[in-house]
């Protein structure tokens, strides 16, 4: 019998790897894919958010009952939403309109003070661009300015890669006879840091992919035609990210909307695995190195949260209802 747990923080991590042989019949080669969406919080963020707090207790940068506060797309949110409740600091979620509701309803749910940004005027609802999030961090300025809180930055805190490097590490752990590639779907940055320097690690082959929206390859260095995108969570148009180092990049793809969207509809069809976007995103990009520079190999991706945090978009419009008129 397992041990017995003393929060819902000590049961973040460890999520299972799973071969996605159904998806894959008839490819050469294989998808792992890291089931992060069963983390309590429902997302790989959740990682990223213990380490933070723990972290910083820890160095004194965050002292008993000092605020907490962080942008979020929503999932690093409910993850310092989780940690801040069991340790005792009130948390305050910065976050764009433009994000789904279900997230903000969790925040709160779990106790978050949650103040929701407007879009930039020719912003769409479900679509969260760079300047949107530049919106939402100029927001998270001033409200750590006036609470003297603790910033739980994920793009610069260390913390953010040093608890995915852990990620990668129960990745070469649970794959047995080991990966050949990774790729991932670039938000902070940090779940490609960790792992791709972890991977590295382990074996300079390993190829580490950075995976962003078809019209918007800025890390790629290339052209953004359509900064706004339905794969939330990343994909920020931002040409640099502080914790990324670009030595550990071997390659970068880009994915549509539509790859995402079909994607991740088709996992949870072939695969029972009820995740979002931007796991779609990943599993696609995964899909174009079977059938490209990786035919044969194994790819590892991360499912990095819970389809039910996008019910109230169309990654999840039912033809039935569609044809009913319902």
């Amino acid at each position: 019998m397992d041990d017995l747990l003393s929060s819902a923080v000590e049961a973040i991590g460890a999520t299972p790897l799973v071969d996605l042989g159904r998806l894959t019949r008839g490819m050469p080669g294989r998808i792992l894919a890291k089931l992060d969406y069963l983390n309590p919080g429902g997302s790989k963020k959740d990682r990223i958010a213990r380490r933070m707090i723990e972290d910083a207790k820890g160095a004194g940068a965050l002292s008993p009952g000092q605020p907490v506060v962080e942008l979020t797309s929503g999932n690093t949110g409910i993850g310092l939403a989780i940690v801040c409740a069991v340790k005792g600091h009130p948390f305050v979620a910065v976050m764009s309109r433009g994000n789904t509701p279900e997230r903000a309803r969790m925040m709160r749910a779990l106790g978050a003070e949650v103040v929701l940004v407007d879009q930039l005027r020719d912003s769409m609802p479900g679509k969260v661009s760079g300047g949107d999030l530049a919106r939402v961090e100029e927001a998270t300025q001033v409200i750590v300015r006036e609470r003297g809180a603790f910033r739980a930055d994920q793009f610069v805190l260390a913390a953010s890669a040093l608890a995915h490097e852990q990620t990668g590490r129960e990745i070469l752990s649970q794959s047995r006879d080991g990966i050949d590639a990774f790729c991932d779907f670039v938000g902070s940055g940090g779940t490609f840091a960790g792992c791709s320097r972890a991977f590295k690690a382990h074996d300079s082959s390993i190829a580490c992919y950075v995976v962003e929206p078809e019209r918007a390859p800025a890390l790629a260095m290339g052209c953004v035609t359509d900064p706004d995108h339905p794969i939330q969570g990343g994909g920020y148009s931002m040409p640099e990210l502080p914790l990324v180092d670009r030595s550990f990049i071997d390659g970068f793809l880009t994915v549509s909307d539509e790859e995402s969207r079909e994607t991740a509809r088709a996992l949870a069809r072939t695969e029972g695995i009820f995740a979002g976007f931007s796991s779609g995103a990943n599993v696609a990009a995964a899909l174009q190195l079977l059938r490209g520079p990786h035919a044969g190999g194994t790819i590892a991706v991360l499912i990095n949260d819970s389809g039910l945090k996008y019910l109230s978009t169309d990654l999840w419009d039912d033809p039935a209802d569609e044809k009913a008129g319902t």
